[in-house]
């Protein structure tokens, strides 16, 4: 049983859903995620070979997770990621 009572609980009001988030859809973050999903299959094909490709699993898989998060980051930076001024409609 919890030890909250009802005075511990708070009550949140009603959540707008009018607002758009993005959850992340942009060109950074499909590139970030496509990137890091190929080294996720690398590390994974690596990991089922076995103990032979432990450097495969390192540098192939591990290595190319990494590229991903950098490269999104980088993409980001330039504009790429939601809201970035590349994505912008400048009325042309």
């Amino acid at each position: 049983m919890s030890n909250k009572s009802a005075a511990d609980v708070s009550v949140q009001g009603p959540i707008d859903h009018s607002i758009e988030l993005g959850h992340g859809n942009s060109p950074a973050a499909w590139t970030s995620v496509a990137i890091m999903l190929v080294g996720t299959i690398v590390g994974c094909i690596a990991f089922l070979i076995g103990e032979s490709a432990t450097l495969l699993f390192w540098i192939g898989g591990v290595g190319i997770i990494a590229v991903g998060l950098i490269a999104g980051g980088v993409m980001k930076a330039a504009g790429y990621g939601v809201g970035g001024s590349k994505l912008k409609n400048n009325g042309h």
